[in-house]
């Protein structure tokens, strides 16, 4: 049998969509089409489209306008109606938003001139009401029950501010108040999510899906075969290695687990890894490629706008993290194959490494051209449109890949459902954000956040960790960033004196954290059913093979030089500490580090060692002083006299049971 990917992996993060039938399949098309086409227009100032592209709100409503609409065609009413007839109902509901969107971007200009946000004439109310109710609606079938009850309970909060208890109080706003802020202000549906997307996220899309589309998935599977599957334990490493590669470009972590995991945990089965565990490594490294520089997830882009720096930057501070993420994994997988004497696949059962980069090659030169871009010329909004282009050009002349109509037909109608559904998600998200700020608690909830902590930091970071946790289990996890950016990030900077990058950073790391955590590990379940592993055991196997990840968003919050702010030689000393206490963390949790050997050859010492090892690691990484009560010196002398002991004493007990074994056993 011979390890090489499909050529069509799943594409996006849409799921439970409707196969549409007859024509129907052309109106994402063409609305893609006309999107990219306005997108463009509008981020090079080409001048065009300027009916539509000219004014900023005109254009975001415009942006609605096309893709709003077609989750009404798009989603059944219920996820469980798998007809693929589009139902009367369906159809006037299209029909309805389009119009009422269309209205909106007819009149943009006219909302702006005239300040309809604070004082609207009947019509506009009318239809302020009708958009918001569309928007919950699509919100729900896009989105889930979860994520529409929050957005639209939240939504209607300005009407009853006034009556909440003490903490959440605010300024009450009259239902046409509300409505009309909701439809027609910048700090709602048109607010920083949806600006964030329109300005940068289209592009990074079309990139993703292009890159999919072309074979990209293709090859990074087989490369990381090719580099990595004959190893020990090669499988497992190859699944770090690709999914952190393909989750990169699809930004999402379920289809990251159902696009590499199909050819990952077959192959790791084959060498011997057990099924929870297989889909523990998958599930782990599936997260931590959403997190994976150059192109993250859609979070990522909303964050740039909310700090208002260059998206390459975040795009470089989340370099180191993710690099010690994969770290901690594979020391892990490799202590795990050392342990159990896990051999990789034969050489000849394996991709070419040659073949493979001689009918890929231009995957790799199409990314250096995107980081070029990015860090180099810093030109973030038009970076993917280039590196797109260039891909497909190279790809029609390149006979491997090459698109037919009917490729060019799916690239579109892909890209048509991943943006239906993230805008659709990013107005619902944006009624959160104008509830919060009409009231004027976004303004005080910090003050409140920072009171209940008793001023406290630390307390202030596991608080923040616990909510991010909690809200990424029911929402995405761009909207649950989207919330704690808006309510808790100002209580952890202004109150903890944390750096604004680490904190927002900090906060996407632990939204993600609830994909593979119990009981709703997301992508642990995923993986599970492509093992046939049991789930909880999965999500508990991935717990632990991710311990890492639980850690290292407390490293860089406390040190903003592990996120690169800072002085190099700050970046230096606390680099290499982190490394040193990664490892030691991941070879305790693993119970084999490198150097030692087996640290479970003793029952009952083996506990003690492993958890000075993991408390010692944990002392080393976490720089001293600020928030923490240790100063560096302290923590540093707390480290030794945790690991040094029981580093000596594992070495004696490895050396003991190697003399003791006859000898060639």
């Amino acid at each position: 049998m011979k390890f090489e990917a499909e050529t069509e992996p799943s594409t996006g993060q849409v799921s439970g969509v409707r196969d549409l039938p007859g024509q129907w399949p052309w109106l994402p098309r063409l609305a893609t089409l006309v999107l990219t086409l306005l997108t463009l227009d509008y981020v090079l100032n080409l001048g065009f489209f300027k009916l539509i592209t000219a004014v900023e709100s005109q254009f975001l409503y415009t942006v609605v306008a096309l893709m709003l609409p077609l989750v009404f065609i798009l989603w059944p009413i219920k996820a469980d109606i798998a007809s693929k007839r589009v139902p009367w109902y369906d159809l006037l509901l299209f029909l309805l938003a389009a119009a009422v969107c269309g209205y909106f971007v007819y009149n943009a200009e006219r909302i702006l001139d005239n300040g309809w946000e604070y004082a609207a004439p009947q019509t506009a109310m009318v239809m302020s009401f009708l958009l918001w109710g569309i928007v919950v609606e699509a919100v729900r079938r896009a989105g889930g029950w979860p994520l529409a009850l929050i957005c639209g309970l939240a939504s209607i909060y300005p009407i009853v501010a006034d009556k909440m208890p003490g903490p959440i109080q605010g300024f009450p706003s009259s239902p046409d108040q509300t409505a009309i802020y909701h439809a027609m202000s910048r700090e709602s549906m048109l607010g920083i999510p949806l600006q964030a997307f329109a300005n940068l996220v289209i592009g990074f899309l079309l990139f993703g899906v292009a890159l999919q589309k072309t074979g990209g998935g293709k090859f990074f599977i087989n490369l990381a075969f090719a580099l990595l599957g004959h190893v020990r334990g090669g499988p497992a490493k190859v699944s770090i290695f690709s999914s952190g590669l393909m989750g990169s470009m699809s930004g999402s972590v379920i289809t990251n687990v159902l696009t590499t995991g199909v050819l990952t945990i077959p192959a790791m089965r084959r060498v011997g890894i057990g099924r929870s565990y297989a889909a523990g490594v998958e599930a782990c490294a599936s997260t931590g490629g959403v997190l994976m520089p150059p192109v993250m997830g859609a979070t990522a882009f909303v964050m740039a706008s909310f700090l208002n720096i260059p998206y390459a930057t975040i795009a470089l501070a989340a370099v180191v993290p993710s690099l010690l993420f994969y770290l901690g994994l594979f020391v892990q997988i490799d202590a795990y194959a050392a342990k159990y004497q896990l051999k990789g696949l034969p050489q000849e059962e394996l991709p070419s490494l040659r073949q493979t980069l001689k009918e890929g090659w231009y995957f790799i030169f199409v990314f250096v051209l995107l980081i070029w871009m990015l860090f180099y010329l810093r030109r973030e909004a038009i970076a993917p449109f280039y590196a797109t282009a260039l891909l497909l050009v190279i790809n029609q002349i390149l006979p491997y890949q090459r698109w037919g109509w009917a490729e060019c037909k799916d690239f579109f109608s892909s890209a048509g459902k991943l943006f239906a559904e993230l805008i659709t998600i990013l107005a619902g998200v944006g009624l959160l954000v104008g509830a919060l700020s009409v009231t004027g608690l976004s303004g005080t909830i910090a003050n409140d956040l920072i009171y209940i902590a008793g001023g406290n930091p630390l307390v202030l970071l596991i608080m923040g960790a616990v909510t991010s946790f909690i809200l990424g289990i029911g929402m995405t996890v761009t909207a649950a960033y989207i919330f704690l950016a808006v309510a808790l990030a100002p209580a952890l900077v202004q109150g903890g004196g944390m750096n604004p990058l680490a904190v927002h950073l900090f906060i996407l790391y632990w939204g993600m954290l609830s994909f593979i955590t119990p009981p709703v590990a997301l992508g642990a379940f995923a993986a599970a059913t492509v093992a046939g592993a049991r789930p909880m055991e999965t999500g508990l196997k991935a717990m632990r093979l991710g311990s890492v990840i639980y850690f290292i968003p407390f490293l860089f919050v406390l040190n903003p030089a592990l996120i690169l702010q800072g002085q190099w030689q700050d970046i230096v000393i606390v680099l290499c500490q982190a490394l040193v206490g990664v490892v030691l963390i991941a070879g305790a949790m693993q119970g084999y580090l490198i150097g030692i050997g087996d640290l479970t050859v003793h029952r009952v010492l083996q506990w003690p060692i492993r958890v000075m090892l993991v408390i010692g690691g944990l002392a080393f990484a976490i720089p001293g002083g600020g928030a923490m009560p240790l100063d560096h010196g302290e923590l540093f002398m707390l480290s030794l006299a945790l690991t040094l002991p029981a580093l000596i004493v594992a070495w004696l007990l490895v050396r003991n049971v190697q003399r003791a074994r006859p000898h060639g056993a």
